[in-house]
């Protein structure tokens, strides 16, 4: 797969334009992913000396992406403006700014390793939840 992941709030936690604390295991399970084939690509608002400080960041921590703020390295910028391509062609974006929030990244790398959407994630931990966890009804009269 290829995975757009958003900077600010993904992979630190809010700080813009400094570079907020790591948001925990970011970096590894990217890394993971990177390990397992996907192919990733920096997406992020930040532009010029924010937007190298966001990589030389990332590459500090062992993390290269495929592209940054483009579809592919070697994209060239539209004629019309100086900059590349604001449409991605991937199969996902992670970002902060989704509907609902950022799941944590166990919940990240699970949907992606198991190909499962957030709501077949969700449903199998309240299945088993309510295994491991028997009502009181049960508890108490072992219905």
């Amino acid at each position: 797969m290829t995975i757009a992941v958003d900077f600010d709030g993904t992979i630190v936690r809010h700080a813009f334009p400094d570079i907020g604390k790591p948001v925990p295991f970011a970096i590894r399970t990217l890394l993971q992913l990177q390990e397992e084939g996907h192919r990733l690509i920096l997406w992020s608002v930040r532009e010029g000396k924010l937007l190298e400080d966001a990589v030389a960041y990332c590459r500090e921590q062992g993390l290269e992406f495929y592209a940054v703020n483009q579809n592919y390295p070697e994209e060239k910028p539209r004629e019309a403006s100086s900059q590349a391509c604001r449409k991605l062609s991937v199969d996902m974006f992670i970002d902060d700014r989704n509907v609902g929030g950022l799941p944590d990244w166990g919940l990240i790398y699970k949907m992606i390793h198991e190909h499962k959407t957030y709501e077949q994630c969700m449903q199998t931990m309240d299945e088993r939840y309510e295994e491991e966890t028997p009502s009181l009804w049960k508890r108490l009269f072992g219905r």
